[in-house]
């Protein structure tokens, strides 16, 4: 056994006696050894990020044609988007009794209706796979919740058993339900604890058995083609009644363990840390040595450039940007402007103000969208998340603007985060320039099915192939703009990024990679008028526009509504060549 692995197999026995106390350490260390050791996880290439890196956040069956929700979405991403995007998330694909998959059944199978195992590992020749590993809770309907309920010795105490009376009006909801629920079991009804539904019941951490059995579904999904693994809503994972039970020391040392057990058993495999919380409260899971999480949503990207584009001035956005810095090589953000979720509100927090928060909420009301609330720990209630397309969230639906400015207001909010620090993450929906799905909101009544629509293949083609359609048009636009940005080192997540202030109209950058010599000056017009900037002081000498190829010699452009202009000066290294999609 080599040092590496000494000092790895060292830190997750220390994890463990945090988590479990030293009494038991040794005998759910030697488990945990066990596992690492039994799995037979294919060699894969593990690389630090780089430009070359963009996410599509996806379900299997957001895009339906002939053949299985699998092979149809596999083929839509080699026939249609190549090596724009390297890397598919497909959201839970496992059997599952409620929202929209997150509800688990079975963490072992594939839907039937997706396709199967071979399908998903096909695909991870193409593209690197995102998992979700839904960590905090299983569904009622799993065979986890059958053998506890039937009283099986080996799944005693896998849940939260809670006194109905207790008082837990101290911890941290992001749902406005019950925390507990009442269920049948051998013993008689128990209530149990549920963060988020009574159909999503909480697992028991506390339980080392509950460890052993998630470890071993996640090394599973290491053997079957991930290459990442989203670890959904991990700030909940750990509960101490009497906290807020999110965020708790518990949970950082679970990821770290997390980490540990795939540092050893496949060290190319990446989490990804699922926190929709306050900025400074999501960066702690990078870990204080980045020894937790190799990357975290940016969700406080999404409201901002949506508050900057509305009120025509970047002033917050760039406020707010400016504190983001290079991570490390192995740890950097995703930075994401909608999700299968919506638009979260909480990051906003310290940065817009209540009175700010609400206008936001109105905008997206207004532009025929809803709003999801919380529960606080005083009981009192909040908005949570926008739920809306984010196209439909910068142009109502009912707008008789020309499709032009319309599309050029939804690149530049596209744009924004591809410049930045980090990765750019982009929803099926947002690459695909859809509008609300308001049929869907009616047929399920939950409000984020609002932007889950399914969408035919043949007619999806159709419009691709049409450069009028509004999906031909941001598809297009979309794949310009990543086109561009895997072909300049100066996008890498390692490359520092410098805001500049060049008026509130404009959100403005620069990224230069010392290494190689790449610059680039990123302009972004966040308003619907004209926009002279001057940046000469700059950037000196003539400059060429990435994505138009026009030459700039005067140290100033206008930019047109919306537009975004990323300028590198003409003596410049050339771009890396991008062979073909």
């Amino acid at each position: 056994m080599g040092c590496a692995m000494n000092e790895q197999y060292d830190r997750i026995r220390e994890h463990v006696a945090v988590l479990y106390g030293e009494e038991q350490a040794q005998a759910i260390f030697d488990e945990i050894v066990e596992l690492i050791e039994s799995v037979d996880i294919p060699e894969r290439e593990k690389d630090d990020w780089s430009e070359k890196d963009a996410f599509c956040i996806t379900y299997a069956d957001s895009i339906l044609g002939a053949g299985t929700p699998l092979e149809t979405l596999h083929r839509f991403f080699t026939d249609h988007v190549g090596n724009t995007i390297n890397t598919v998330h497909i959201l839970p694909f496992y059997p599952y009794s409620s929202d929209d998959g997150f509800s688990v059944i079975d963490f072992d199978a594939v839907r039937d209706d997706l396709g199967s195992w071979d399908h998903v590992f096909a695909m991870s020749h193409h593209h690197r796979l995102v998992f979700d590993c839904v960590v905090n809770h299983v569904s009622q309907h799993s065979h986890y919740m059958q053998k506890y309920s039937e009283g099986h010795p080996d799944y005693e105490n896998f849940f939260i058993e809670m006194d109905p009376d207790e008082d837990v009006s101290a911890v941290m909801r992001p749902r406005t339900l019950p925390l507990l629920h009442e269920y049948e079991t051998s013993e008689g009804k128990k209530w149990l604890w549920t963060t988020f539904s009574k159909d999503q019941i909480d697992l028991n951490f506390t339980n080392p058995k509950v460890l052993i059995e998630i470890l071993r579904v996640m090394l599973s999904y290491a053997e079957k083609g991930a290459s990442l693994l989203r670890l959904d809503a991990i700030p909940y994972a750990w509960k101490i009644p009497g906290t807020s039970c999110i965020h708790l020391d518990e949970v950082h040392h679970l990821v770290k363990l997390f980490r540990d057990v795939y540092g050893a058993a496949a060290p190319h495999v990446r989490l990804l840390s699922e926190t929709n919380v306050p900025h400074q409260e999501n960066l702690a899971y990078f870990g204080a040595e980045h020894d937790e999480a190799h990357m975290i949503y940016n969700f406080t990207l999404a409201p901002l450039i949506l508050w900057s584009i509305i009120k025509g001035d970047a002033t917050m956005l760039a406020q707010w940007a400016d504190q983001l810095e290079v991570v490390a090589e192995h740890a950097t953000y995703l930075n994401i402007t909608a999700t299968h979720d919506g638009i979260g509100v909480r990051p906003t927090e310290n940065i817009l103000t209540d009175a700010e928060r609400q206008e936001l909420v109105q905008h997206v009301l207004e532009h025929d969208g809803l709003m999801s609330a919380k529960r606080n720990s005083d009981g009192t209630e909040s908005p949570y998340e926008l739920n809306i397309s984010y196209f439909d969230a910068l142009t109502h639906p009912e707008s008789d603007e020309p499709i032009d400015l319309q599309v050029a207001r939804f690149l530049v909010s596209q744009a924004i985060p591809m410049a930045l620090v980090g990765v750019p993450g982009i929803y099926i929906h947002s690459l695909l320039g859809s509008r609300s799905d308001l049929a869907g909101v009616e047929r399920t009544g939950r409000a984020r099915s609002i932007n889950r629509a399914q969408v035919d293949i043949e007619e999806l083609e159709r419009d691709l192939l049409d450069e009028a359609s509004l999906r031909g048009r941001v598809f297009a636009g979309m794949k310009h703009l990543l086109r561009v940005r895997i072909s300049r080192t100066a996008f890498s997540p390692a490359v520092p990024q410098r805001i500049l202030d060049l008026g509130p109209a404009v959100f403005a950058l620069e990224r230069e990679n010392k290494e190689t010599g790449d610059r680039v000056l990123a302009l972004h017009n966040v308003t619907d008028q004209p926009q002279p900037v001057e940046f000469g002081t700059i950037m000196e000498g003539p400059c060429m526009d990435l994505l138009s190829d026009l030459e700039v010699h005067d140290g100033d452009v206008v930019l047109e509504p919306y537009q975004v202009c990323w300028l590198t000066p003409m003596d410049e290294p050339e771009a890396v060549e991008v062979e073909g999609e």
